[in-house]
């Protein structure tokens, strides 16, 4: 019977806690390589609702304002012409699609905060705050993990601690670029509603010239993350086969049951 296994056997449903979705569980065959015959071994597998939506659409409008402010931020940044064109204020252009991605920005990042606080048991603010032992106890050994010094990865059902405690850093880094951004273009205005809000944040952040060096440094800094970020959820997805990749989309996880 080389070769053979039984199918799943979806065994039951039962609705889970506080808005996190439905969990089903069902049995998942594991094929032993190396062996004549493959050996068919009950694992429940769990499907769990993880991600809710609002904070699916909150991370990939992350995702497209990153994108966007970098883009256009390297064209403020060191401009360049076309020769021979006629005058097209494409600098204008760019600055007005920066400024309306960085009021999305701040939308986006006010809403992750509400979400700390409101959202489900994934979505809380002790997902990014070691405050419970257990998830103090695997820092370490995840970092060991990325660092390839450990095989197995962190049984996490939401971040990860080491990943919790990194997307604190990042959210802050975004706070950062925020008020940066806004001392930049109250300093550009020079009166008006752009210099109340933010003109005065350049004297506070230490002058113009620090305050553009960190915003520039920051983006910098994102895009080493995103980077990273990238590579870690391939990474755990190889490993764990759990839907991680996809969960940011569809918003469930396929888990074994002993991590609920």
């Amino acid at each position: 019977m080389h070769g053979v296994c039984r199918p799943r056997d979806r065994r039951r449903r039962q609705p889970g806690r506080r808005g996190e979705g439905a969990v089903t569980t069902e049995t998942e065959p594991i094929h032993r390589p190396g062996t004549v015959d493959v050996v068919d071994v009950g694992v429940e597998l769990v499907t769990v609702k993880v991600w809710q939506l609002p904070i699916r659409y909150i991370h990939w409008s992350f995702v497209l304002c990153v994108a966007v402010l970098s883009l256009t931020g390297f064209y403020i940044g060191r401009p360049f012409t076309f020769a021979g064109t006629e005058p097209a204020y494409f600098m204008a252009k760019v600055r007005f699609v920066h400024a309306l991605f960085a009021w999305l920005f701040i939308v986006t990042l006010a809403a992750r905060i509400v979400f700390m606080f409101t959202g489900n048991r994934w979505a809380r603010w002790d997902q990014f705050i070691p405050a419970n032992p257990a998830r103090r106890h695997w820092i370490r050994r995840t970092l060991k993990y990325y660092l390839f010094l450990r095989k197995e990865p962190p049984p996490a059902i939401g971040h990860n601690p080491l990943a919790g405690i990194t997307y604190l850093v990042v959210f802050a880094m975004f706070l950062l670029q925020i008020l940066t951004g806004l001392a930049l273009q109250g300093f550009g205005a020079q009166s008006g509603w752009k210099w109340a809000v933010g003109g005065w944040l350049a004297g506070v952040l230490g002058g113009i010239q620090y305050v553009r060096l960190t915003h520039h440094l920051v983006m910098w800094l994102t895009i080493g993350f995103a980077i990273h970020h990238v590579f870690s959820v391939i990474l755990i997805d190889h490993e764990e086969r759990s839907g991680i990749t996809s969960s940011m989309v569809s918003g469930v996880k396929r888990l074994p049951l002993e991590r609920l």
